[in-house]
């Protein structure tokens, strides 16, 4: 992101997993924080990585419908990492790099793009990078 002139702040912090863990952390990290989900459709042809506000839940049955899929259900670590090259917990915006094919659609909350800064992993869950959603 440097090379590319990307504004972005990098903080480092103990491994994470979940959306609690990380707002139990001790650190201040401003901005809109993300919840990260990898998702496959019942036939396993399709994968989306949806990227939501942290305090949002996603009901997997509507979002079918909204995204013309048929039912959704979580990807399995194997096809996370087949496809975006990460391991739960690290699932983030920054994985899609690693996605040449164009297997995984995005489906991005639109609400995220009104805040000044929002949060992704790197591809690991011991950092987390703070970027402007026009970067995205």
């Amino acid at each position: 992101m440097e090379k590319l002139t990307i504004s972005f702040e990098r903080n480092e912090h103990v491994a994470v997993f979940t959306v609690e863990e990380i707002r139990n952390l001790d650190i201040a990290i401003p901005g809109g924080h993300t919840k990260n989900l990898f998702l496959r459709s019942n036939k396993g042809d399709k994968h989306f990585l949806v990227i939501i506000s942290e305090d949002k839940d996603v009901d997997l049955k509507r979002l079918s419908r909204l995204i013309a899929s048929t039912p959704l259900s979580f990807g399995s670590p194997e096809r996370l990492n087949k496809y975006l090259k990460v391991y739960p917990g690290a699932v983030g915006a920054f994985g899609l790099i690693n996605d040449t094919a164009n297997h995984v659609q995005v489906v991005l909350d639109s609400d995220l793009l009104d805040k000044d800064t929002i949060n992704f992993h790197p591809n690991v869950n011991t950092a987390t990078i703070n970027i402007s959603p026009i970067n995205i």
